[in-house]
């Protein structure tokens, strides 16, 4: 052993003393794991809120201020400069509540389950099953006939967390029965929206942003403008029932489906289905991979 570390001494000092490569000892790599491990939950965080749409957009300004730099656009590199200090504090402003909801999660999180992950044989699940997505359309198109005003939010990938808690917690299996009696006139949870996550419904009345988007149709309430908003802020899917039409309209990435039948519908449910299920699929594929290397 001293003999291979001498070699490799002599080998460094004759080959490789221009590289002047540090001396990495186990703290170091302590410390790297460590913010490795913080960078990838906060990514992780990002990714589940509104803020990954922002941090997108981040990226875009900070390649303009590479370029800038690489050119020596003075100009501009003194406005980014004056800008960063304002920027951190509107940024804290902004995502208060979700910096306030990453916290909380922080503080119940179990870092050993988190890091450690032993179920790699389990196959993708769908986000809702076809049985749910069955379910609503038939409440939605029933509840149409009668005219009755529904607001029903689905949540994809970033979480609606800070809109559930503005509602009342349910834990309920999706039924068209249940959505129909949810949204029955003079009933305590008629008003507002519910949101559903998976097959359950998690919380009803639930207040939600409304749109400011100035090209929408004059004659839309503010049932359809609450389902433009969360749409806006978010990658839900929100389905709205006219309470003065019948009519059942879709709210996707900002824009609305006015009019919709339930093969639109079904179709729309079923892509987001699909691509959710096909990432899944790809990253199982990719965890497997890595577990074949391992073991070679």
């Amino acid at each position: 052993m001293q003999n291979l570390m001498g070699v490799l001494g002599a080998f460094k000092e004759k080959y490789l003393i221009w590289m002047n490569l540090p001396n990495v000892t186990k703290t170091d790599i302590v410390e790297i794991a460590i913010i490795a491990f913080l960078i990838y939950h906060v990514m992780l965080w990002f990714k589940k809120t509104r803020a990954w749409m922002l941090f997108k957009g981040l990226l875009v300004i900070l390649v303009f201020v590479f370029i800038a730099a690489l050119f020596q656009m003075n100009t501009i590199l003194w406005i980014a400069e004056k800008a960063i200090g304002v920027s951190v504090t509107a940024l804290i402003i902004v995502f208060q509540p979700e910096l306030r909801k990453a916290l909380e999660d922080l503080g119940r999180k179990n870092f050993l389950s988190s890091i450690i992950t032993f179920d790699f044989s389990k196959e993708p699940q769908e986000k809702i099953s076809e049985k749910t997505i069955n379910e609503l359309i038939k409440a939605c198109y029933e509840m149409g006939k009668v005219k009755t005003g529904a607001l029903i939010v689905i949540e994809n990938e970033i979480l609606l967390t800070e809109y559930e808690r503005t509602g009342i917690a349910l834990d309920s299996l999706v039924s068209s029965q249940l959505l129909i009696n949810i949204f029955e006139k003079n009933t305590p949870l008629h008003d507002g929206a519910i949101i559903v996550r998976g097959d359950r419904i998690v919380s009803a009345t639930c207040y939600l942003p409304l749109s400011d988007n100035m090209e929408l149709s004059k004659d839309l309430g503010t049932r359809h403008r609450a389902a433009v908003g969360i749409s806006e802020v978010s990658d839900s899917f929100t389905i709205i029932v006219s309470e003065e039409t019948g009519k059942v309209s879709l709210a996707v990435g900002g824009m609305i489906y006015r009019n919709i039948d339930a093969d639109f519908m079904r179709n729309k449910l079923m892509f987001m289905n699909k691509h959710e299920t096909d990432q899944s699929r790809l990253e199982i594929l990719k965890r497997r991979l890595r577990n074949v290397k391992k073991t070679r």
